[in-house]
């Protein structure tokens, strides 16, 4: 069977011209003749506003092996995780290392550093937060209990420790929390259905309960569709709740781009003094972080020659 790796959105700070033909169509057209169309969900209205979000739906949470690689999927043959069975604790797939590209602004190692993802997946972020940054907090907030169970039976995830919340939960609910406001450094969104042909929770009130979440400085990395509809409404409501200051990696996976949103002072540093701090993200991760540095540079306009944002 040929695995199909999940899509997600082509992202663009400030707004900026999509690249690409068919990008540059959907950002004109919304939801013009060429988009594929979405299957209808029930929605529930937002906490804030009369904005609506979409009810999730579960599905059997089923697994699949190739060349080592263990997958977890929801029923079909789109990917929601991976993991390499000789290195459980590694990250595996691209897209899901550069959700930790937050690490290019933020250390670990500050005091009560705090990480958390939205959607649990097979447990590849969690997994890999928690071992190797030994200071940090790390929450994962997680709808489908059949994914927990299959984080822990499946995919090597460990108990809750004093480090470790694994919490059965909607993430709209975590992120409309009073109590999570400026709770968290990095926050890690990747919410998929068994579709996967779109962010379950989208909505310009969902985003801003994000940015709430966030401490000073803090970064938002999440997983986004590029060959989808959804691509215009994301980029114009992440840009909204974030006041435009949206970085975005080039499409990996045929189709996932992760971007980036940031919370807090504005970032004015040369592209050097990101390459130093890339280098030093490398040699205590592996992960490739000057690899990140170089296609952010050259993916997000105007930020050539050096980082303002």
């Amino acid at each position: 069977m040929t695995l199909l790796k999940r899509k997600s959105i082509e992202a663009e700070a400030s707004r900026r011209p999509a690249r690409g033909a068919r990008a540059q169509r959907r950002m004109a057209q919304g939801d013009g003749p060429d988009a594929e169309p979405r299957e209808d969900k029930p929605a529930r209205r937002g906490a804030q506003g009369d904005e609506k979000r979409m009810t999730p739906r579960f599905a059997p949470v089923t697994f699949s092996e190739m060349d080592g690689v263990r997958y977890l999927h929801f029923g079909t043959e789109w990917v929601q995780g991976a993991m390499r069975l000789r290195k459980p604790d590694a990250i595996e797939l691209e897209y899901a290392q550069q959700m930790m590209a937050w690490l290019l602004f933020l250390s670990p190692s500050a005091p009560d550093f705090h990480v958390a993802q939205l959607g649990l997946g097979a447990a590849a972020l969690t997994k890999f937060n928690h071992r190797q940054f030994s200071r940090a907090r790390v929450t994962a907030v997680e709808l489908n209990p059949a994914v927990i169970v299959a984080g822990r039976s499946m995919f090597g995830l460990r108990e809750d420790d004093t480090r470790l919340r694994v919490l059965e939960q909607d993430a709209w609910d975590y992120v409309m929390d009073a109590a999570h406001t400026g709770s968290v450094d990095a926050l890690q969104v990747d919410l998929y259905d068994a579709t996967a042909r779109g962010p379950v929770l989208d909505t310009t009130a969902f985003y801003r309960a994000c940015r709430r979440v966030l401490k000073a400085p803090g970064v938002m990395t999440i997983n986004l569709f590029g060959d989808h509809d959804s691509f215009p409404k994301n980029i114009v409501r992440i840009c909204d709740a974030f006041d435009n200051r949206v970085l975005v990696f080039p499409e990996v996976h045929d189709g996932n781009v992760i971007a980036l949103a940031f919370n807090g002072p504005v970032i004015d540093v040369s592209w050097e003094v990101l390459e130093a701090r890339a280098k030093v993200v490398e040699t205590t991760t592996r992960l490739p972080a000057r690899d990140w540095v170089a296609k952010l540079r050259a993916a997000n306009a105007r930020q050539e020659e050096r980082l303002r944002i």
